[in-house]
């Protein structure tokens, strides 16, 4: 399943519903279809950048928990991490932000 955020501020971002939800949990709105308004945008933009950088702490290769140890170097060029799945909605949540708009997705 995909899931689309959408905001009057921005172009939509379409997800995986896996990667979606990872950061949906981030944010604290865990749920197939829901709003973040303007005025939470601030924090949801808070624990997604947060989440980034304590990831990056604790992970090494490409900053991603799932990377392993003794990964061929193709293996890791081609992995995503946290950091690369969560800046177009943090780009998408700043835009919206400066908008004054809300993001909705599953509506």
């Amino acid at each position: 399943m995909l899931y689309r955020f959408k905001s009057q501020a921005t172009e939509d971002v379409v997800m995986m519903e896996g990667n979606a939800r990872q950061l949906l949990d981030i944010v604290g709105k865990a749920s197939s279809k829901g709003v973040i308004t303007a005025d939470q945008l601030p924090a949801a933009i808070n624990a997604l950048e947060d989440a980034v950088k304590q990831d990056t702490l604790n992970n090494k290769h490409n900053h991603d928990a799932f990377a392993a140890e003794n990964h061929a170097d193709e293996a890791e060029r081609v992995h995503v991490g946290l950091h690369q799945r969560a800046a177009p909605l943090i780009h998408m949540f700043k835009r919206a932000q400066a908008e004054g708009r809300d993001v909705v997705w599953g509506v």
